[in-house]
């Protein structure tokens, strides 16, 4: 019964989750209307720029998967170059890391007051600007009730051994990069992995070092949503999946070396935070030392990835915006 128990308030937490990054997602491009991808064509003429909106975009709308696959599709209109969006997946990567610093705060009892502010302005709000901007202080109060609730479901657990055994043995690097990348890819969501790996970590279920794994994991598996949407477009386009996804093994494989020093590495510099406040600032790190050292190679890379998957000739002829 134990087991019935936590399961379905972990599922409720979860799926509560889901929806509110949904939610809150619908609301910010609202808000933004079509401002977002003007962004993205506008402020990304060099690879510098083109990593600081895919940051800010992403950390707006707290997905990078919805921001690559934007990407594709405005490179599959030949509205932004490969080149353009390599800069914006490398900066993509980085702003994700929001939600989980937001994650770490564990503020979820708090989860009332933004739902009642939201939900407030959408009833008695007249402008529509105003309503919009209701909808996504709901869906922020949404997601800290649904981390609340995944909060609660999991306290019971480190009572019972079979599931504390179980995530002792997501320690092994290897392990733990597939459980992650598993979960992410039957969630189609990285936020919601990495928001369930630092609730664990904050009840003592998962240590740093199989809390970095799980992310890491995470990491590999958002590249399936971005894969699958290159499918079946210009051959630009589909780079632009591909380097999302040659970008993530590399960090992933190279921090698989690393994770012993890494793993010292954060807890020196978040040695008086809380479990759940170090988990997220790896992630930070992570994905932060993953883009300085590929951002220096981004150009000679995509004159190899041009090389090897080089555009039909009637593609050529179109206009396509300098980089």
């Amino acid at each position: 019964m134990p087991y019935v128990k936590i399961g379905l308030l972990m599922l409720a937490g979860l799926v509560l989750f889901l929806f509110a990054l949904n939610y809150l997602a619908e609301g910010l491009k609202a808000v933004s209307g079509e401002k977002m991808q003007e962004w993205l064509r506008k402020f990304t003429r060099t690879l510098v720029s083109s990593i600081l909106v895919g940051v800010i975009v992403t950390t707006l709308l707290d997905s990078s998967s919805a921001v690559i696959i934007m990407t594709i599709a405005l490179v599959n209109s030949r509205a932004l170059t490969f080149r353009q969006a390599v800069g914006i997946v490398l900066g993509a990567n980085i702003g994700t890391t929001f939600s989980s610093q937001l994650i770490a705060f564990t503020i979820g009892q708090w989860s009332g007051v933004p739902m009642a502010i939201g939900l407030g302005l959408m009833v008695l709000a007249r402008r529509e600007s105003f309503v919009q901007w209701g909808q996504v202080i709901l869906g922020f109060g949404l997601l800290f009730l649904g981390l609340f609730l995944m909060e609660e479901a999991v306290e019971p657990l480190n009572q019972l051994p079979r599931v504390v055994d179980w995530m002792k043995g997501l320690a092994d690097p290897w392990r733990g990069v597939l459980a992650g990348a598993g979960v992410t890819v039957l969630l189609q969501s990285s936020s919601a992995t990495v928001g369930m790996s630092v609730v664990l970590a904050g009840q003592g279920l998962l240590t740093l070092g199989a809390g970095i794994a799980v992310m890491m994991g995470a990491e590999l598996g958002t590249c399936a949503d971005t894969l699958v949407a290159s499918i079946g477009r210009t051959k630009a386009a589909v780079r632009t999946g591909l380097f999302h996804l040659f970008f993530n093994l590399f960090s992933i494989l190279l921090g698989l070396l690393l994770i012993g020093p890494f793993t010292d590495l954060v807890h020196a510099l978040s040695r008086q935070a809380s479990a759940e406040r170090q988990l997220a600032n790896a992630h930070v790190l992570f994905n932060a030392l993953g883009v300085l050292l590929v951002a220096p190679l981004a150009p000679w890379l995509a004159t190899q990835m041009e090389r090897w998957i080089p555009d039909s000739q009637t593609s050529r002829k179109q206009p396509v915006l300098s980089s």
